[in-house]
């Protein structure tokens, strides 16, 4: 008799593609704040650009981090339990997809 178990089955988001884009969009406001404000005396537009690109990279990594936990989260409450079969090994040994 094939055996039966209970599992969890989630659609768990991937953390790197919410990290990535919070690191751009971080770029893309340290390029408007950069480019588009007065230049302080002893500094250069890309030095300021530089700076604030530190900054918002940061914090854009950073509230990515926050978002794609929050989604983990919510994907853990809609988590579903079923029941899987084990199915019995071909006695030829191969496999159905050949």
């Amino acid at each position: 008799m094939p055996s039966q178990r209970q599992i969890t089955v989630r659609r768990a988001p991937k953390f790197v593609p919410f990290l990535v884009t919070g690191g751009l969009l971080g770029v893309i406001a340290a390029a408007i704040f950069g480019y588009s404000g007065p230049v302080p005396d002893g500094y250069t537009r890309e030095a300021v650009f530089g700076y604030f690109l530190v900054l918002f990279v940061a914090a854009g990594v950073l509230v990515g981090g926050v978002v794609v936990l929050i989604v983990d989260r919510v994907s853990v409450r809609r988590a579903r339990r079923a029941t899987v079969e084990e199915l019995p090994d071909d006695a030829d040994g191969e496999s159905p997809a050949s």
